[in-house]
């Protein structure tokens, strides 16, 4: 096992690291269970699932926020250290009756974690994280203790579901107090699991700080959900809800962006330098600026800044002329505008 620290010292994180033999084992049994459970599964499951990522979640969750006045924003506590081994073992047998397979995950529930120092940690619930079956396991779980429950006793309420981090539309603030209680009464009935203190609040939408969408389920951390001025395909500009780049993600993509030196690198040219960062920023570019880019490009215009101070350094005809080197890589992007990946969306 594995001990990695939490974002915001929130504690730590356990991670299972399997054996060679045995991660190709998990493998095996993944790819076996998952045809076997994904039919059963509903579309307002993202987490973990084929042809399905987060940026689903997202807009489905964007599309909703409009309809919808009041949600429910919650995530449970210590879920895959908590997970119920029998029941996570009786619903794999509700969809495969090969032995091997609830043999295998029976064992790698139950065996005992080697610490750091060479001891053991024997345990009695939960799932590694990182092994290579627990996410089918983890969803399927999930399936009969929410998804499956919500179908039938609530089946007029939406949601959206990140494996454990869910978000559930509600009609009016008395009925998000109920289904809170309700969910919270759920999950206490399936192994005795808890809605994370810290990380479920009620909250409306329409609110300019609404709080929604954490970082599991939009992967933007704090204020990637929010009012924002938005202009439509006619030119008209009015607000709606609607996610994008959040300041914490965005100021540790500008400390990459330091961390990088490019004025420093005088050495290398202006192409090995895109080839370097491209792969990098193109990342950036493809996830946060799908969802709201005006609030990502002053992260990118950072890179074009250094670029700047890069020509001023390198060649000497831009000494103490910042403006004519802007100027000159102003030029290079429209002759090249494909060079650097950012320049996409914003030019030097």
């Amino acid at each position: 096992m594995v001990e990695i620290d939490k974002p915001g010292g929130r504690g730590v994180r356990i991670l299972g690291v399997p054996t060679v033999a045995d991660r190709i084992a998990q493998t095996v049994v993944a790819m076996v269970l998952e045809p076997l459970v994904e039919p059963v599964f509903p579309p307002d499951s993202y987490g973990y699932r084929p042809r399905r990522s987060a940026l689903d979640a997202v807009a489905a969750c964007r599309e909703r926020c409009w309809k919808t006045d009041w949600v429910i924003d919650f995530d449970i506590r210590g879920f895959f250290d908590n997970l119920d081994h029998d029941l996570v073992l009786k619903a794999v047998a509700h969809h495969t009756d090969q032995w091997w397979v609830l043999l295998y995950v029976e064992r790698w529930l139950k065996v005992p974690l080697q610490r750091p120092d060479g001891s053991l940690q024997v345990r009695d619930r939960g799932s590694p994280q990182r092994s290579a079956v627990s996410p089918v396991l983890s969803n399927l779980f999930m399936h009969y203790a929410f998804d499956a429950w919500m179908a039938r006793e609530h089946p007029g309420v939406q949601f959206e579901r990140y494996c454990d981090d869910v978000v559930v539309r509600c009609r009016n603030e008395a009925q998000a107090h109920r289904m809170r209680e309700a969910i919270a009464g759920r999950l206490g009935d399936c192994g005795g699991l808890e809605l994370h203190p810290q990380k479920t609040r009620i909250v409306l939408p329409g609110q300019e700080q609404a709080w929604l969408g954490r970082a599991h389920l939009v992967h933007v951390p704090g204020d990637g959900f929010r009012a924002r001025k938005l202009r439509t395909r006619r030119g008209d500009f009015f607000f709606g809800f609607s996610p994008a780049v959040s300041s914490k993600a965005a100021k540790q993509i500008q400390v990459q962006i330091r961390r990088w030196r490019l004025h420093l690198r005088s050495e290398t040219t202006l192409e090995e330098l895109a080839r370097e960062l491209n792969p990098v920023v193109r990342g950036w570019t493809n996830y946060f600026g799908l969802l709201h880019p005006p609030r990502l490009l002053s992260s990118l215009n950072r890179i074009n800044d250094y670029l700047v101070w890069w020509l001023v350094r390198k060649y000497k005809r831009f000494k103490r002329k910042r403006a004519r080197a802007r100027e000159a890589l102003s030029r290079h992007a429209r002759r090249f505008p494909g060079l650097f990946a950012h320049w996409k969306l914003v030019k030097p």
